[in-house]
């Protein structure tokens, strides 16, 4: 532990951690579940870590989901988690005494409405999500929930052609008015659909649309995201109509914003503008209406949205309440490498990376939420951080120094971000207990203060280990921040 340089951390500040229901609940054929778009994701036995990422990026075609619904041959890791949903309430307990003042996860859509487009919510999975808001709250958690957190059911893939597909936005904003008559008075913080933005990386996860279903791509991925922030404007409204002062709702980006690879004027312009791309998604629902900048960058692609005229009033009546960010790594571009488009970047000389070639960064955490709350001035969620790593355990220990240096570096970002004005709100360190990678399947990336005994396929008992770092944040909770 050491003194933060930057200890300017309100008294409310809410330290906690964050995951995703569709990494760590499991017991995927429980109370009525259906399928949604992690369940169908194998774990690539035997690839290395860059060829693991690079077959994500690719997607899955129309053919192999539906074939993977039924696959018996290989293993599909998120649909058995880490268990959580049957062993949240020792899990919740070990977060609690850690100090935990918010935890962060999702309620499945495919569990409340197994197809998607079902009459009735599946009441089985709404009683068990009642039941783990109230051991949270008995424990002094305040939960954030995110009502799509990479759970789209397959249904909707399948029938309708992912987001792109009008019929799915009264789908998802019935789910949303769901959660809201259910959990609104337990629930003060909602994030609606997780990383917005990373529609332009995970397209199949994001939006629910495989790699052959649209002949062009890139405009049926921005009519997903448009139709997705038209429903997260209904569901602010219908908040709003609900008259409950405290509730909350937010949008939420994976950071994407780059530095310029020099000074060079063909750098700083094409990192500007990668950057607006980046922005778009919450200019659009922060300021409600489309600048002129994406309209251009549309017209140069060919892309025609379906955008109604009954759809930019809503955004602009009902813009949202907060913003949550996940920050893991920074990014560069170059104009001689990279083209003005999202997410060609290029790597940064000067930063060490992790095991999976994420740049490790931490003043790319101040700049993100200078940058976020300068452009917005709205609350900001810290709703993800930390660093996949290979733990290892010896003599029933997890001796993990390099997950508390990382995260004490941030931390001390975020201060830092306090200091000079930035209304962050609350610290999600991403996995507090492991679980499996969204990216890579992989139970050996591991993020967690908590060690869970389970391989890449699967194997071990389950038991709960506590690892050095799980004391350190205990101590930093304790502090708040003071000491990290």
């Amino acid at each position: 532990m050491k003194p933060n340089k930057y200890p300017y951390f309100p008294t409310d500040f809410l330290w906690g951690g964050a995951q995703a229901a569709s990494q760590a609940d499991g017991d995927y054929q429980a109370d009525g579940k259906g399928l949604n778009s992690s369940d169908v994701q194998p774990y690539l036995k035997g690839l290395s870590n860059a060829k693991i990422q690079e077959l994500e990026t690719q997607g899955m075609t129309l053919d192999q989901v539906k074939a993977n619904q039924h696959d018996t041959t290989n293993y599909y890791p998120k649909r058995y988690g880490i268990d959580f949903y049957n062993t949240y309430p020792e899990d919740l307990k070990l977060l609690a005494k850690m100090g935990f003042k918010t935890l962060r996860t999702s309620l499945d859509w495919s569990r409340i409405f197994p197809n998607g487009d079902d009459e009735e919510p599946n009441e089985a999975a709404l009683k068990h999500y009642d039941c783990m808001l109230d051991t949270m709250l008995d424990l002094g958690i305040e939960p954030i929930i995110t009502m799509n957190h990479y759970e789209t059911p397959l249904n909707i893939t399948i029938k309708y052609g992912g987001w792109p597909n009008r019929q799915v936005i009264p789908m998802f904003e019935k789910f949303g008015k769901v959660l809201l008559d259910w959990f609104g008075s337990k629930v003060k913080y909602w994030i609606v659909v997780n990383q917005i933005n990373m529609v332009q990386i995970e397209p199949f996860l994001s939006v629910g649309v495989c790699a052959d279903q649209y002949e062009n791509e890139e405009a049926a991925l921005y009519q997903a995201v448009h139709n997705q922030m038209v429903a997260a404007a209904w569901i602010q409204q219908y908040a709003k109509s609900l008259k409950q002062p405290n509730l909350q709702i937010g949008t939420m980006v994976a950071d994407g914003t780059v530095y310029p690879a020099s000074c060079k004027p063909d750098d700083v312009i094409l990192a500007m503008r990668q950057n607006r791309l980046q922005y778009f998604f919450t200019d659009v629902q922060f300021r409600g209406d489309y600048p002129a900048y994406a309209n251009n960058y549309f017209a140069e692609r060919g892309v025609k949205l379906d955008i109604q005229a009954t759809d930019m009033a809503l955004l602009k009546d009902n813009p949202m309440d907060f913003l949550a960010i996940s920050y893991y790594y920074s990014k560069m571009v170059s104009a001689d490498q990279n083209q003005y488009r999202p997410a060609d970047t290029t790597k940064n000389p000067y930063l060490k990376e992790s095991p999976w070639g994420w740049a490790v960064d931490p003043q790319g955490l101040y700049n993100t939420l200078s940058q976020y709350w300068d452009r917005y001035e709205k609350p900001i969620i810290i709703a993800e951080n930390g660093i996949g790593m290979y733990d290892k355990v010896e003599d029933g220990q997890v001796h993990d120094p390099y997950r508390s240096d990382y995260l004490s570096q941030h931390i001390e970002q975020v201060g830092r971000a306090i200091h000079d004005g930035a209304q962050v709100i609350a610290y999600c360190a991403w996995g507090p207990i492991d679980i499996v990678s969204c990216s890579s399947q992989q139970m050996s990336k591991r993020y967690g203060f908590i060690y869970v005994d389970q391989d890449d396929e699967g194997n071990g008992s389950g038991q709960r280990l506590l690892k050095d770092s799980y004391h350190w944040y205990q101590k930093v909770i304790a502090t708040n921040g003071a000491e990290i």
